[in-house]
């Protein structure tokens, strides 16, 4: 259908649409004044990683786009853990875990959106404030009895775990049910009529939906997104080094800069729509770029992505390295940078060690195969012998030893 409402019409020339609930009702009343809307997400780390920018960019777009967005943190559901996905039950953590795990994540949204007290204004919310105060015997009377076992049968995440007969717990079983009386709680105490989320979150949305609607008497809707994946299959947000977080102390700005700079070129035009806020038009006539020309349009994607989350002044100082580095052979001492014992680096670091030390590879397996296949790099001259070390020998004029894994990645070794 043409979408009348400019939220919606938004999600979908930016490629964020997937599943909706009455679109038609939706889009009508999004055109009729500010929706409330939310999105959950359980601190189960001290950042959220690339993987959750789909959401972010969501609860972004609800704002500019003259609505209300509500960021529900998970204190209480992460006491529990949310079985979509998972082939094992979700490792138990404390409240004061969670705690400091929830002001950190805080720090990202105050960069992305506009929280206050006006009617679009964000709010943060944490769970727990209900959840953590329900009984519960009133709470199976009111919600227990309003639930279908049947339909929570039918849903993905529980049926992947019960069809490869790995143990689902009644801990977890109980997730769907508290997110979904966190959307009728949410409606009941902000008016809040939308969730989305994630495709794999459908049914837990949709319980939400059920439940806003017999306990409340309330119309409300639901929006996911599709499962984000590269030109080649493979699941978007993973670097060598693991998880892509949003926080800089755990993955670096420049890091960060890299990760969008390599891109591949079919996927540069379809990330640079979602996770960046450059105008349609100007990545439209990036479609059919080639050599050069793609590779200035990756440049200007990778610092819109990271201005977007580190600030303009920050993606710009990445940019400015990334070609220092490679345009200039420089060594610039704001690359990432690995600190080391001076006795360590005296007695000598294993070739293979040092690469998994420096995050270019994930093993000595796959350290070995960088040397073998001529990519692995000491202050920029070729490694030949696995067996080799890296030691205080090595160090240049600035006082670091550069290791580097192909063209583009790059880590420097400072003695401390």
């Amino acid at each position: 259908m043409t979408y009348k409402s400019d939220f919606l019409r938004t999600l979908e020339s930016r490629g964020f649409l997937y599943q909706l609930s009455d679109a038609e009702a939706l889009d009508k009343k999004l055109c009729e004044g500010p929706v409330t809307g939310y999105i959950g997400f359980d601190a189960t780390a001290k950042s959220l990683h690339v993987g959750n920018l789909v959401q972010i960019m969501l609860l972004y777009w609800l704002q500019k786009t003259g609505n209300k967005p509500l960021v529900l943190m998970g204190g209480g559901t992460s006491m529990v853990g949310d079985p979509s996905g998972k082939d094992e039950m979700r490792q138990m953590m404390t409240p004061e875990i969670i705690e400091g795990n929830k002001a950190s994540i805080r720090e990202i949204f105050d960069g992305l959106l506009e929280f206050g007290e006006g009617s679009t204004d964000a709010t943060m919310l944490d769970n727990a404030e209900w959840l953590m105060k329900l009984n519960y015997v009133d709470f199976l009377r009111e919600v227990g009895s309003k639930i279908s076992i049947n339909q929570m049968l039918t849903r993905e995440s529980v049926k992947q775990r019960l069809d490869r007969e790995q143990s689902l717990s009644f801990l977890e079983f109980n997730y769907m049910i508290l997110q979904g009386y966190d959307f009728a709680e949410l409606n009941r105490r902000y008016g809040c009529t939308l969730q989305m989320g994630g495709s794999d979150q459908w049914g837990n949305i949709i319980s939400g939906v059920d439940l806003a609607r017999k306990l409340n008497g309330a119309e409300c809707y639901a929006v996911t997104t599709p499962l984000i994946t590269k030109s080649d299959g493979s699941k978007m947000g993973k670097s060598v080094s693991g998880a892509v977080w949003l926080k800089p102390d755990m993955f670096s700005v420049y890091d960060y800069w890299q990760f969008w700079r390599n891109t591949g070129d079919a996927d540069v035009t379809k990330f640079a729509r979602m996770f960046t806020t450059m105008d349609l038009d100007e990545i439209a006539r990036w479609e059919g770029l080639e050599g050069g020309e793609m590779n200035e349009a990756k440049k200007i994607l990778a610092t819109a992505a990271t201005a977007l989350i580190h600030g303009q002044d920050a993606a710009d100082a990445a940019a400015e390295t990334a070609r220092q580095t490679f345009e200039q052979g420089a060594i610039d001492l704001s690359l990432p940078t690995v600190e080391v014992s001076t006795a360590e680096l005296n007695a000598g670091i294993g070739m293979l060690n040092a690469a998994v030390l420096a995050g270019l590879a994930g093993s000595n397996g796959e350290a070995r195969r960088l040397i073998k296949s001529g990519a692995l790099k000491l202050n920029d001259a070729k490694v030949d012998d696995e067996r080799g070390t890296v030691s205080e020998t090595d160090l240049l004029a600035e006082g670091v030893i550069k290791l580097s894994a192909g063209k583009k990645r790059h880590v420097l070794i400072k003695p401390i």
